[in-house]
């Protein structure tokens, strides 16, 4: 992750740089995907203020600003706000519905093969049903980006309606299934 520390009225010392790093440290560890940070520290009479934009994955930008009488405090309480937003924001596209459209529920077959099987081909050694949401393609990889154990994730486009899957490669990037009729 980038951070960039930027200071107005204010000169940014090696301490301060440090304090940011720590704190945005902590933040990182529950949203792993936050690509740059920018504080801004200013100060105005007897203001401390501290600004944070975070960029993340999925053209995300979470901003946050707050002010206090000291500036390690408008640090600590602008990372706690923008954490908040971090949480809402995941929260909202984990628990999106459509209005009208069911859920629909999907047989995920895991195949393997049985060594000692007399047939010699694979069997089917497990079903799990689960329910499937309606969402975009930009909804699907920000819900897979935000839960990095996760290797693929089955959803309805909302755009043509129909099933897709989106799967990690090995190269880290996604790659997307999308059904077409022969």
């Amino acid at each position: 992750m980038e951070i960039m520390v930027t200071g107005r009225h204010v000169e940014v010392t090696a301490p301060l740089r440090q304090y940011v790093a720590k704190k945005l440290e902590q933040i990182g560890i529950d949203f792993p995907r936050i690509l740059s940070a920018h504080f801004i520290l200013e100060v105005e009479k007897f203001r401390q203020i501290a600004e944070l934009v975070l960029h993340c994955g999925s053209h995300i930008t979470i901003e946050a600003r707050e002010a206090g009488e000291d500036m390690y405090a408008s640090i600590d309480r602008v990372v706690d706000k923008a954490a908040r937003q971090m949480r809402k924001y995941k929260t909202k596209i984990q628990n999106h519905r459509p209005r009208k459209e069911p859920a629909l529920a999907v047989a995920e077959q895991v195949l393997t093969h049985d060594l000692h099987e007399e047939s010699g081909g694979p069997r089917v050694v497990r079903t799990e049903q689960f329910a499937i949401k309606p969402m975009s393609v930009e909804e699907a990889v920000l819900q897979i980006e935000l839960a990095e154990h996760r290797q693929f994730l089955v959803f309805l486009n909302a755009d043509t309606q129909k099933v897709n899957v989106l799967y990690r490669r090995r190269s880290g990037d996604l790659g997307l299934i999308d059904p077409v009729l022969a």
